[in-house]
């Protein structure tokens, strides 16, 4: 697709990289603090959403006990085994051992089969709790206001999604599949051994559990700062190359391709380092709990091999004996990652449910009720008073109205306010004085669905999915026909330019519609708003990165698409909005002047003079003269 698209900027990503927190419920990469992350709140918020799957948790826990008694019960069929090996005269002496064998084969296929069959029911309610915390999570950003948004970093916070996803699977696999059935096989082996042998054999196995458990714990706690370091570094090298690819343009105006490499590399060293740390950390915890096993099994098998050597046991004991070993400590060999995994797991839920937990700026009353219009309505300012930030008020005492099916504009210099009434209108915001209604209504008092579908606009700076043409056209109103999409093309004449792309309406108009021009992609957006027809327009530049011909073509276009609609005109030239009703000009957040363009033009104020400055501009920068 053609053409040179203007500098292109990432206005919802800091580039300040996020402090790394001492602890992983500090803070995350998308600058949201959240309290200490406790393990207890976030199993609770999570058993609901597997609960609803109860008959699966209750099936696959009784598939589990039954692939461990059939585990444990592989041993004690080898003793019989090797004990029916040695000849006895009163037995047939293939009869017995071909029977053991099949026996023993028959509990080998118990365990996989059990433990496939525990997997395959329990799978749905994993990848069901999964899919709806992910869901409702995605659904509450939407729902959080524009400023929790200005503020995020895109990157951490994706991460932290994904990572909250992945570790309902991790934390429900590893408890579930290793925990919990390391704990039924413990309890079963030293059931056996304290039933069938002395109790040292079990004094043994217990101190050595209890030893291995309390070092594994221990030195895995202390490594859990170093894996919070990877994370939070690793997220923000993740936000540092997002945030400077999604400014691709950017950087090569700039020729800063070295230093945006040289700030990715400070993050990856730091990463590097971090990675070593924990990689370090988990060589002495292996060393540790392989020099705890080493001595237990030592120990137990020396018994072992005294019984038999005195004779009290048999070799079926010693293999039997030795075979409970190796079954309860090569699980135990993971322990240390099953813990450091749980922990994480808990920790990067956790910071998904504090996304989730995310309070709303700007909410639904109960009482709300839902917008309905079937023609344009009249909307008023009463008194509006608005800060972004408590020190800084944007917006001062403002009052004004739109008749039914008029159009009003608002002109002044940036950052006098002007877009941030269209963003009060849509309700991005609430206002910190005063009202704003529609018809009458309280903004405040209807639903936000309802008040946004009866509003559209054109902003200045258009942001576009990296998807088809036709897809961004049709967002506008997602159930229009093929049919509807041409024709709003077509009026906002880039129907042509469509047709004349290879693949047409299917052309892909890359990461934030960057295979535009700033042209295309306001007639894109232009397209999108005519095709939603609400009954309330807002304007905010909407032909300012059009050239003249096109503008003028498309300004009859909007004038027409205008009429009977209550419309919202933010503009810097004044030549586009000389037909307006009435024109507001704001200076610093206050209203100094109204009145028609004629009106304005009569009192030689400051309207006056920017109507002046702009007419002794060059012809080529001036836009068409009615709109």
């Amino acid at each position: 697709m053609r053409s040179f698209a203007q500098p292109h900027t990432h206005p919802t990503a800091s580039p300040l990289v996020p402090p790394l927190a001492k602890d992983a419920g500090v803070a995350s990469a998308n600058g949201v603090a959240s309290a200490e992350p406790s393990d207890i709140h976030t199993l609770k918020r999570l058993a609901p959403y597997l609960w609803e799957y109860k008959y699966r948790v209750c099936l696959a826990l009784a598939f589990m006990v039954g692939a461990k008694v059939a585990n444990v019960g592989v041993p004690i069929l080898l003793k019989d085994l090797v004990d029916q090996m040695t000849p006895h005269p009163s037995l047939e002496p293939l009869v017995v051992p071909l029977a053991l064998l099949l026996a023993y084969g028959l509990l080998r296929l118990s365990v996989s089969v059990f433990t496939e069959l525990r997997e395959l029911i329990f799978a749905k309610a994993t990848q069901g709790a999964a899919r709806q915390i992910a869901l409702q999570t995605f659904e509450h950003l939407h729902g959080l206001s524009l400023r929790f948004h200005l503020e995020r970093q895109t990157g951490g916070m994706t991460r932290d999604i994904e990572r909250g996803v992945r570790g309902i699977e991790s934390l429900i696999s590893y408890s579930l599949y290793s925990i919990i059935p390391t704990l039924i096989e413990v309890s079963l082996v030293l059931g056996i051994l304290s039933y069938r042998y002395d109790a040292w054999f079990a004094l043994i196995t217990v101190v050595a559990l209890v030893v291995y458990i309390v070092f594994t714990v221990k030195v895995t706690q202390w490594r859990m700062h170093f894996r919070r370091e990877v994370n939070e570094l690793d997220s923000a090298a993740h936000t540092r190359a997002i945030d400077s690819l999604l400014n691709y343009e950017t950087v090569k105006y700039f020729n800063n391709e070295v230093f945006e490499a040289e700030r990715y590399d400070q993050s990856l060293v730091k990463l590097r380092q971090a990675r070593l740390k924990a990689q370090t950390s988990l060589s002495m915890l292996n060393m540790g709990q392989q020099t705890i096993i080493a001595l237990a099994l030592v120990c137990v098998l020396w018994r072992a091999t005294n019984g038999v050597a005195q004779g009290h046991l048999t070799l079926g004991d010693l293999v039997m004996i030795n075979a409970f070993m190796i079954q309860l400590y090569i699980p135990l060999n993971f322990l240390g990652v099953i813990y450091r995994e749980i922990k994480q797991s808990l920790t990067d839920l956790h910071r998904m449910f504090v996304l989730l937990e995310k309070e709303k700026e700007v909410a639904d009353k109960e009482t709300a009720t839902p917008l309905e219009l079937t023609a344009a309505p009249a909307v008023r300012f009463e008194g509006v008073s608005f800060a972004y930030e408590p020190s800084r008020e944007i917006l001062h005492n403002i009052s004004f109205s739109i008749p039914c099916g008029q159009t009003l504009a608002v002109v002044g210099e940036s950052g006098s306010g002007k877009s941030t009434l269209a963003r009060l209108l849509y309700r991005f915001y609430d206002v910190s004085d005063g009202r704003i209604e529609i018809n009458g209504h309280d903004v405040r008092d209807l639903t936000q669905e309802s008040l946004r579908g009866h509003i559209g606009i054109v902003p200045q700076d258009t942001v576009l999915f990296n998807d088809t043409v036709h897809y961004n056209i049709a967002y506008g109103r997602v159930q229009a026909s093929e049919e509807e999409v041409r024709a709003a093309a077509q009026s906002a004449r880039i129907h042509e330019f469509i047709q004349s792309t290879p693949l047409g309406y299917k052309t892909m108009v890359g990461e934030r519609g960057l295979k535009l021009s700033g042209g295309e992609k306001q007639r894109v957006a232009i397209a999108r708003t005519l095709l939603k027809n609400p009954q309330i327009l807002i304007f905010d530049e909407a032909t300012s990165a059009l050239d003249s011909a096109n503008e003028r073509e498309i300004q009859e276009e909007l004038k027409s698409v205008a009429h009977n609609k209550t419309t919202l005109v933010i503009a810097h030239r004044l030549s586009t909005i000389v037909n307006a009703h009435e024109i507001l000009v704001l200076q610093q957040g206050h209203i100094v002047e109204r009145g028609t363009h004629a009106q304005l033009l009569d009192k030689g104020g400051q309207y006056a003079g920017m109507w002046a400055l702009q007419q002794n501009e060059p012809a080529e920068t001036q836009g068409p003269e009615a709109v």
